[in-house]
C-alpha cells in the first residue's frame, strides 16, 4: 500500500476509535499489549545501567546545558517618539512529547531534545519508545529521570505519533520532537497542523571539503562513520586533492574533484548536507563560503561523531538538502514569539490614515470604522 494511504488509515483509526486502537497497533508493530505508560517500579530499570555510564551521561549532559545555556535571549521591547511600546517577548511551548526510537535506542538524541526543552523552560515533557520484550531501554529511563521527565510511555511508530497529537492515554501535546522511520516521518507530516513538528528528518548525511594537507586516514573514517546509520545514509567527499580522491574510493561514498576551493564550496551549497566537515590548510578562510549546512564543523579535531556526542553542539539537524532554508536545533524551537504592542492616542490618531487607506484598499469597512470611531 502506497505510505501516504497507509499511514492515513492508521491515524484515522486511532483517532476514531482510542486506545483499543493504539494497542492494537502496538501488538501487530511491537508484540507489546500492556499499558503504556511506564509504571513506578519500572523506573528502577533505569538504575541498572554501569556507574561509568552514569558519569558519562552527567558529563555529557554539563556540556550540553553549558552550550545551550548561552542561546538564550531577552525579550525585546522599545518606546518610540510618541510614548507608544512594540516588541517581541518570549514563551515557552508548554507541552511536548519526544519520539525515541525503540528498535535501535538513541539514548543521545534524547539529551540532544530535552536538555534545551528544559532551558528554554518547557513545563511538561513526555517520551515515547517502542518496548523490546515489553521493557524499555534502560539508558532512555535513566536520562528521563535525570533530568526530570516524569511520563514515558511504551508505544512507537505511527501508533505514538497519533497517541501525542491526539491525547490518547496521555494528554495530547502542542508540539513533537524527535527522528523516526518513514513512517514515523509520515505521521508527523500528517498531524502538522494539529500540533507542532520539530522537522522531517531523513536519512543522515555529511560531507567533507579537504585539501591536500588534510589527512586522509581522518576523512575516511568521518566519511565511513555516517554510513552506520544505515543504506540511505550518504558520505560525500569534495576536494581538491587528486589523492585523496582516490584515497577515500569505497562504496556510499560519493566524491567530487575539483580545481578550487570556490569550486568546493558552490558543491556543497548546492548539496546543502546536515553535516559538514572542513579540513584544509585553512579551514577559517574557507567558513565565509559556505551557506548551506546544519552543522559546520572545522580542523582535524572536530570530526561529526564527536559533535554527535559529547560536544555540546546540537546533533538534531536539517537533512536532505532542507539545511538551505532549516537550521539546527535550538532554544527557539522550544519557544513561540509573541509581538506587543501599546500604542498611545497620539501615535494612533496621528498615523491611523495609513490602515483607514489600506482598509478601503482592501474593501474591509469594518476595519476603517474601527479605527475611525476612536477620538
Amino acid at each position: 500500500m502506497e505510505l501516504q494511504s497507509y499511514v492515513s488509515q492508521i491515524l484515522e483509526d486511532i483517532k476514531n476509535n482510542g486506545m483499543p486502537a493504539v494497542k492494537k497497533y502496538s501488538k501487530q508493530f511491537d508484540n507489546y499489549d500492556g499499558d503504556i505508560k511506564l509504571k513506578v517500579e519500572e523506573w528502577d530499570i533505569g538504575e541498572e545501567i554501569p556507574t561509568q555510564d552514569k558519569e558519562v551521561i552527567e558529563r555529557t549532559i554539563q556540556r550540553l546545558e553549558n552550550y545551550h545555556l548561552k542561546q538564550k535571549t531577552e525579550d525585546i521591547l522599545y518606546s518610540n517618539e510618541y510614548n507608544s511600546t512594540y516588541g517581541l517577548i518570549n514563551r515557552p511551548i508548554n507541552r511536548i512529547g519526544i519520539y525515541v526510537p525503540g528498535g535501535k535506542p538513541l539514548p543521545s538524541s534524547l539529551l540532544m531534545v530535552a536538555i534545551p526543552a528544559k532551558i528554554a523552560g518547557v513545563k511538561e515533557m513526555l517520551i515515547t519508545s517502542s518496548p523490546k520484550d515489553g521493557v524499555i531501554n534502560p539508558y532512555i529511563i535513566y536520562i528521563a529521570k535525570k533530568l526530570g521527565i516524569k511520563e514515558v510511555y511504551k508505544i512507537g511508530g505511527i501508533q505514538a505519533i497519533a497517541a501525542m497529537t491526539y491525547g490518547i492515554g496521555m494528554k495530547k501535546v502542542d508540539k513533537i520532537f524527535g527522528p523516526g522511520n518513514q513512517y514515523v516521518n509520515e505521521a508527523k507530516r500528517q498531524v502538522f497542523g494539529e500540533v507542532g513538528i520539530d522537522s522531517l528528518a531523513g536519512p543522515s548525511e555529511i560531507c567533507v571539503i579537504a585539501d591536500e594537507t588534510a589527512k586522509p586516514e581522518y576523512i575516511l573514517n568521518d566519511l565511513l562513520s555516517q554510513l552506520e546509520h544505515g543504506y540511505e545514509s550518504r558520505s560525500f567527499l569534495v576536494t581538491t586533492s587528486k589523492e585523496l580522491y582516490e584515497f577515500c574510493e569505497r562504496k556510499g561514498i560519493e566524491r567530487y574533484l575539483f580545481k578550487s576551493m570556490e569550486d568546493c564550496a558552490n558543491k556543497t551549497n548546492e548539496i546543502a548536507p546536515e553535516h559538514l566537515e572542513i579540513m584544509t590548510k585553512d579551514p577559517e578562510s574557507v567558513l565565509p563560503l559556505i551557506q548551506n549546512a546544519g552543522a559546520i564543523y572545522l580542523g582535524d579535531y572536530t570530526p561529526v561523531p564527536a559533535a554527535d556526542y559529547f560536544l555540546g553542539v546540537n546533533h538534531v539537524l536539517p537533512t536532505g538538502g532542507a539545511a538551505r532554508f532549516s537550521s539546527v536545533l535550538n532554544l527557539s524551537d522550544f519557544t513561540k514569539k509573541i509581538s506587543i504592542a501599546k500604542v498611545s492616542k497620539e501615535e494612533l490618531l496621528k498615523e491611523r490614515y495609513l490602515g483607514i487607506r489600506m482598509a478601503e484598499i482592501e474593501g474591509m469597512y469594518q476595519h476603517k470604522k474601527s479605527m475611525e470611531v476612536r477620538k
